[in-house]
């Protein structure tokens, strides 16, 4: 019998006692015999947000507000004294975030204290996504424009 490829387990179903073939790394399997290394998952990060809309953002309207009519540099204004305060918070950087998060980011992960869970690549905005996945894990980003506003973002994992 021919080796299995690398990241592949052989497995016997427990319902019909055929082998099965299960990928290590995505937990994915399969009847057939693999005939090549097993794909890893894609990289994925965790982040948090604050975001703040402006009345040219592609939907200047948030949970907060109905209608948002601040300008770009007001937004940018707010967002940079948010950061400031949370950067002066020193080791309780994450619980503030998620503080003023919760208060005052316009995005609906606010509920959550702007967690938005893991994602990889090619799922959020490319400006956000080349952000958080340039920050190390507690990394606190700059100011990051996007169709949505502007954004500081914290990578938590």
């Amino acid at each position: 019998m021919a080796d299995i490829p690398e990241g592949w387990e052989k497995h016997v179903s427990r319902s019909s006692g055929r082998d099965y073939y299960l990928n290590i790394h995505t937990k994915e399997s399969q009847w057939e015999i693999p005939s090549s290394p097993a794909k890893k998952m894609s990289q994925t990060v965790q982040a948090s947000h604050l975001l703040v809309k402006h009345k040219n953002s592609r939907r200047p309207s948030s949970w907060r507000e109905e209608k948002i009519t601040r300008t770009e540099d007001e937004a940018l204004q707010l967002l940079k004294g948010y950061r400031d305060q949370i950067t002066a918070s020193g080791e309780g950087l994450q619980d503030m975030f998620a503080t003023l998060a919760t208060d005052f980011s316009d995005c609906s992960s606010a509920k959550k204290g702007g967690d938005l869970g893991h994602f990889k690549k090619g799922q959020m905005q490319k400006p956000f996504e080349d952000a958080t996945f340039a920050l190390k894990v507690g990394e606190l980003s700059e100011p990051v424009w996007t169709d949505s506003g502007v954004h500081i973002i914290l990578r938590t994992a």
